[in-house]
């Protein structure tokens, strides 16, 4: 695959946004969070991220280190996406898969990432 241009949001549509992003990036993870929520995540630098709709309506939530910003909508309760940074300072946005519209995310092939053992 290569990077696609994507749109997507949360359940109510108080927020939405569009990325360029590649689904072959997939990631699966089973820290405390993650596994709870069944994410399905995409990855792609913060400069192809634009968020449309929704800044005034997302509530933050951060846990264990403290530095990935989990964003959910205040209305439905559904993250679609966080911010964080990777490993080499770059800052990067985690979009659920589940919430990209026209994408299946059980037809990925995603990577296993064991984020429990963190």
């Amino acid at each position: 695959m290569a990077t696609e241009h994507y749109t997507g949001g949360c359940q109510c549509g108080a927020v939405s946004y569009e990325v360029e992003v590649d689904l072959a990036g997939a990631v699966t993870c089973n820290c405390s969070r993650c596994e709870r929520l069944g994410f399905t995540l995409v990855f792609a630098p913060r400069s192809a991220f634009t968020l449309l709709a929704g800044e005034d309506a997302v509530t933050e939530f951060r846990f264990a280190s403290r530095t990935i910003r989990h964003l959910f909508c205040a209305t439905c309760g559904v993250e679609s996406f966080a911010y964080g940074m990777m490993p080499d300072g770059t800052e990067t946005v985690a979009v659920n898969a589940n919430c990209l519209d026209g994408v299946d995310p059980r037809a990925l092939t995603a990577h296993h990432y064991d984020g429990a053992s963190m």
